[in-house]
């Protein structure tokens, strides 16, 4: 349990006893609230004061009683709160504000639902490029591992809307839910879709026929990584030089070769002029693999004279310091 959680459940207990005692010494002995509210007090410290007025034989019982509970008690409220201040709970709510205070801050970022395996794996992937995220999760072993690799995140359940919300799904330019369970991964694009209805929605599917009710709940594309990896393993007998290319080409840790897709930005000076103009190819070395127009057509091996429009994407091939210094031209960043 939550040491938080812990030390109010203690607190409202030991305020819960001494009502109890307050009322138990006004009813059996008929004394004032203060009278009863004072003995009550002392008793429960167990500092040794004399009674307030003789007691009744009632009365003595019902102080056996008191001390009894109330000591037990006492002491487990001091404990909890050692625990508090001892274990840095302090600081973690320190810190969790701070967290708080960078999520308000964030715009157009990814919301990760899930730190599994899968959800660690995409984080890896997004904190390499880098792009800004937050993840969802409420497993508190998962808690610890974000905590020591120094992610932001949220504490709770993503198929909540007070969490959602918490992790900026309003202005969150996509969310990712990778849940083991089905199920919840329909919930929480349920949920998505209904907070941010322009957010992309990336769902994961574990079972034959989940990808209708994800694609029916909201989703904007469904992927199964169980049958991304049975198609992967078949691929690795039937095409070994081929996914072994891939493998290095795709790899965010990979230096020499890289395919990476660049949006071409209204006021970049590649936006206009076609291919061989641009010299993309002739002064970078980088091979421009496709091109997914503004109309959503992906066109493959396009030709030299193939115009660039804006807001197009070139699907490129080449080592990573050419493809960032394309990046920044096709952001519109001055060479």
């Amino acid at each position: 349990m939550d040491p938080v959680r812990h030390l109010r459940i203690s607190v409202a207990s030991l305020v819960l006893i001494i009502t109890i005692g307050t009322i138990g010494y006004s009813m059996i002995e008929g004394w004032q609230a203060f009278d009863a509210l004072y003995m009550t007090v002392i008793t429960l410290a167990t500092v040794g004061f004399k009674e307030v007025q003789p007691l009744s034989p009632e009365g003595k019982l019902f102080t056996i009683v008191l001390i009894i509970s109330g000591t037990g008690m006492i002491a487990y409220t001091l404990s909890c709160l050692l625990q508090f201040t001892m274990e840095g709970q302090l600081r973690t709510i320190l810190g969790r504000k701070k967290l708080e205070s960078r999520i308000s801050k964030l715009k157009d970022h990814y919301i990760i639902c899930g730190f599994g395996r899968i959800g660690h794996r995409i984080c890896r992937e997004l904190h390499a490029k880098p792009i800004p995220f937050v993840v969802v999760e409420k497993d508190p072993h998962h808690l610890d591992r974000l905590n020591r690799e120094g992610f932001i995140y949220v504490e709770g359940d993503a198929t909540d809307d007070e969490v959602l919300l918490a992790a900026g799904v309003a202005h969150a330019k996509g969310l990712i839910t990778a849940v083991t369970s089905d199920t919840d991964n329909v919930y929480i694009t349920l949920t998505a879709r209904g907070l941010n209805p322009n957010l992309f929605i990336l769902a994961r599917a574990g079972e034959e026929g989940s990808e209708k009710k994800l694609m029916r709940a909201g989703a904007s594309k469904v992927i199964s990584p169980y049958t991304i990896g049975a198609n992967r393993m078949a691929q690795a007998i039937l095409r070994p030089s081929v996914v072994d290319f891939i493998e290095i080409a795709t790899a965010s840790e990979n230096l020499d070769l890289q395919i990476e897709e660049i949006t071409i930005s209204a006021n970049s000076a590649l936006a206009g002029k076609t291919l061989i103009d641009s010299g993309i190819k002739q002064n970078m070395g980088i091979i421009i693999v496709g091109i997914k127009q503004v109309d959503g057509h992906m066109l493959f091996n396009p030709s030299p004279n193939k115009v660039i429009e804006a807001n197009s994407i070139l699907i490129t091939l080449g080592e990573q310091p050419a493809i960032s210094q394309l990046e920044k031209l096709a952001a519109g960043h001055q060479q």
